[in-house]
């Protein structure tokens, strides 16, 4: 092995397999006729595999910036080669050369926008339209699982980090919500959020308060007493039990976390993924029961809000966030908040439990069934992955061959699939939000991925929820949608000083405002349309609360006719504003059950209008068909083709840009039901909760229900908050709508370009990159010219743009 072969490893992060190349004499001359076969003896896990078979196709079709010694007639073989002998399609560039013809033409938009001035309003307006060509994705995985199912494991092998996320011990849990991303510096990295000093304050006199008013009762089986307990224990070890809620406020007891006092981020750096796991494991987990070596030893996370783990060097987290969630939120207020915001923005969850039985787990069905309306209607989730942990694991294995394990496993997985799907299909609450098409089942064996005993990688189907990362990190369509409205501005600053449409202005202009107007009216059309039918849904939704409210509300107080356990529950429901979450068991929410039939009345007509799944527009599908026909009238108006053809990018972008905005804001439209509730029942929650001492119970109950009966327009006032905010995001969209095209059509064909910029050169190289990106047929350039036109591009990157290629 020569030290090309050697240095390519090490930088594509396969060191590890460089004694194996060399044993089998890989090297500069030989590597790029390695087939699959021998790749895959050479490299035996699938994740490292698939990452050296990636670079090495690049390596195959560019040249780095060292030369690796080929002709330009063995890059040109190289190109036929990997083109497909049928009718080109979109050549499939690698995700490295699609960077390197974003950065290209983001340079060049850089360029141009520097050399725009800020004295007309053309330049003005263009100015603005570079800036808006940026976006970021970012992809949310949110991670459900219940202690000892395998979350951290699972996460640690499909990264490839094995000693990152800590696992293993039975006693200890996860207990705040963890992010890994990937970091841009080649350090591991951990930033840790904390709750307030007056939020921990407030925490502490409501434990003082509960423990004592709790002295003298049952305390083995009370949930908020041992989460009290281990709160306090973990932080104060038993300091807490001799001093009053003031006294452990005293800074001396956060001397390690100055941070916390400073309200401040803290940063934890490390060198390995073995290291900062050690750091950061007091900030993330509780440990139930504290052994020999814990005495003493003080656990942070009751502080801690939220902690954010980067991986140096990682392509599947490059643009998606991977996030550990405890099931239930959390009875802090700020934590609960940063829960439901990121269990509502995630694209896709993962729910983790054990195989053995899988479709009985009433845990991971209860936490899927009481996330459901967050993650649908109130979210942005598409999928659900439901992953059954451990799947190596059989009963009485040391009796059977290798082969006769595998089929045990192999049979095993499947009917965990089957019991799986068939358990899906009668949670009539999860399928009011979820179609069969994106709920997909996974057997996975995290240990057979990384030994593979019994399994081969793709039995573990480890690399099936890898490549479904990979394809959440593609950023093809942001990459396209960038050059494509890159293409269209520097056409609108070609066409102004062309100036060859003077004559036809008025006329084109005419047209376009004929289009967009009769578009504008579909739109319009189809949202009264909407709001039309949510109002005959929620009217209906509010008659059927009126008659069901007192029955459902007498069955939740009186639940429990003698008192006993029920009286710390409703102590608890309404010191929390109606809700109690409990360490184990569903979620209990008097809200959701008094909202249930307005809930109900709309889920339906919400998840055709506002459909989580791309495929399907917002309202119908009209914005998305919403066009102002331009195709149609480049032959009628040749002159006009540029003006157009940015007309035709900006539309593009802005129904992109309201698609977004819709995902997000319809979730403030859905949820304002619940809030409407939550807000009119506070009141009454606040009074019950004053009741102390005998007859507790009865005053609870009989403060809560004479609050409901006189607060009964309540299903009204909801009904009419929903429609509010939704008559609010149809004007905005509406509005941007056809505030953004107007603009646009006034921009292109009214104003003078006397002073912009000869933007010639700069078009002509984005149009080849967007003919690079899209695969145009009659766009034979090789990629040996695209190889040419990065070299170039890098030398204007560190001597500037060639001279005379704008003013």
């Amino acid at each position: 092995m020569d030290d090309f072969v050697r240095t390519k490893l090490v930088e594509w992060g396969l060191s590890d397999w460089v004694e194996k190349f060399k044993d089998q004499e890989i090297d500069k001359e030989n590597i790029f006729d390695l087939d699959d076969r021998e790749i895959e003896n050479l490299i035996t896990k699938a994740g490292p595999r698939m990452r050296f078979k990636k670079n090495l196709k690049l390596l195959k079709v560019m040249p780095s910036t060292s030369d690796t010694g080929k002709r330009k007639s063995d890059l040109q073989s190289d190109a036929s080669r990997l083109q497909s002998p049928a009718k080109r399609q979109r050549l499939s560039l690698p995700g490295f050369a699609e960077s390197i013809i974003l950065s290209d033409v983001k340079s060049i938009m850089t360029f141009v926008h520097e050399r725009l001035n800020d004295q007309d309003k053309l330049s003005a307006f263009l100015k603005k339209k570079i800036s808006d060509l940026e976006t970021d994705k970012r992809e949310l995985v949110g991670v459900f699982g219940k202690t000892g199912a395998g979350k951290s494991s699972l996460i640690n092998a499909i990264i490839e980090e094995k000693n990152l996320l800590p696992s293993g011990s039975i006693n200890a849990c996860t207990s705040v919500m963890i992010k890994l991303e990937a970091n841009t510096h080649n350090k591991y990295e951990a930033e840790i959020e904390f709750i307030t000093k007056e939020e921990w304050k407030d925490e502490l006199w409501s434990f003082r308060q509960f423990l004592d008013n709790n002295e003298n009762q049952e305390k083995e089986d009370d949930d908020d007493y041992r989460d009290a307990v281990e709160k306090l224990s973990a932080l104060y070890g038993e300091e807490w039990k001799e001093k009053s809620s003031e006294n452990l406020m005293e800074n001396k007891y956060f001397k390690e976390i100055p941070e916390f006092l400073q309200s401040r981020r803290k940063i934890l750096t490390c060198e390995s993924a073995n290291e900062l796991s050690a750091q950061f494991v007091k900030y993330t987990r509780s440990e139930s029961k504290q052994g020999k070596g814990n005495e003493g030893k003080k656990w942070f996370w009751p502080l801690v809000k939220c902690v954010t783990v980067r991986v140096p060097n990682n392509p599947l987290l490059q643009h998606v966030t991977l996030v550990d969630l405890p099931g239930n939120g959390d009875c802090n207020k700020s934590r609960d908040q940063m829960w439901k915001g990121i269990v509502g923005d995630c694209s896709t969850v993962w729910i983790v439990t054990e195989i053995n039985r899988a479709a009985a787990e009433k845990e991971a069905w209860e936490i899927l069934e009481s996330v459901s309306s967050l993650i649908g209607n109130g979210g942005e989730c598409q999928q659900i992955h439901f992953i059954c942990t451990k799947s190596d694991l059989v009963d009485d294995s040391d009796d059977l061959s290798s082969a006769d394990i595998h089929d045990r496993i192999v049979k095993r997985n499947s009917q965990a699939i089957d019991g799986v799907r068939e358990e899906f299909n009668k949670r009539t609450k999860i399928k009011k939000h979820f179609t069969d098409d994106s709920f997909k089942v996974f057997t996975v064996s995290s240990k057979e991925f990384l030994k593979g005993k019994h399994l081969s990688p793709e039995e573990t189907e480890m690399p099936q929820l890898q490549g479904f990362l990979q394809e959440l990190n593609d950023c093809h369509s942001e990459t396209v949608n960038y050059v494509n409205g890159a293409r269209g501005i520097l056409s609108l600053i070609h066409g102004a000083n062309s100036r060859g449409v003077d004559d036809k202005k008025a006329e084109v202009c005419a047209e376009l405002e004929r289009n967009t107007n009769l578009q504008l009216r579909n739109v319009n059309k189809e949202m009264e349309d909407t709001y039309t039918a949510f109002e005959k849904y929620l009217d209906d939704g509010v008659e059927k609360s009126k008659r069901s409210y007192g029955e459902k509300l007498k069955n939740f107080l009186y639940r429990g006719k003698k008192g006993g356990a029920f009286h710390k529950v409703l102590k608890c429901v309404v010191k929390n504003g109606g809700i109690y979450k409990p360490k184990k068991g569903t979620l209990i929410n008097l809200n959701m059950k008094l909202a249930s039939c307005l809930i109900d009345s709309i889920d339906d007509e919400f998840r055709k209008t506002f459909p989580n799944d791309s495929e399907r527009g917002a309202f119908n599908g009209v914005i998305d068909t919403f066009s102002l026909n331009t195709d149609s009238l480049f032959e009628k108006y040749k002159n006009a083709e540029l003006q157009l053809r940015f007309l035709k990018t900006e539309e593009e972008k802005i129904k992109a840009k309201l698609n977004r905005t819709m995902r997000k804001q319809k979730k403030r439209v859905y949820s304002s039901l619940i809030e409407t509730i939550e807000d009119i029942m506070e009141e009454g929650y606040k009074k019950a909760a004053e009741f102390s001492g005998k007859d507790t119970l009865y005053n609870m109950r009989e403060t809560i229900t004479d609050h409901v009966h006189s607060k009964e327009d309540m299903f009204e006032r909801a009904k009419n908050t929903m429609l509010e905010k939704l008559h609010s995001l149809m004007e905005k969209i509406l509005k941007t709508l056809e505030e953004t095209m107007k603009e646009s059509i006034e921009r292109s064909f009214t104003t003078d370009g006397g002073l912009l910029p000869d933007v010639s050169t700069e078009l002509e190289m984005v149009k080849k990159h967007y003919d690079k990106l899209v695969g145009t047929p009659d766009d034979e350039t090789s990629l040996t010219g695209f190889a040419d036109q990065v070299e170039t591009a890098e030398t204007w990157t560190q001597t500037g743009f060639p001279r005379g290629s704008a003013v």
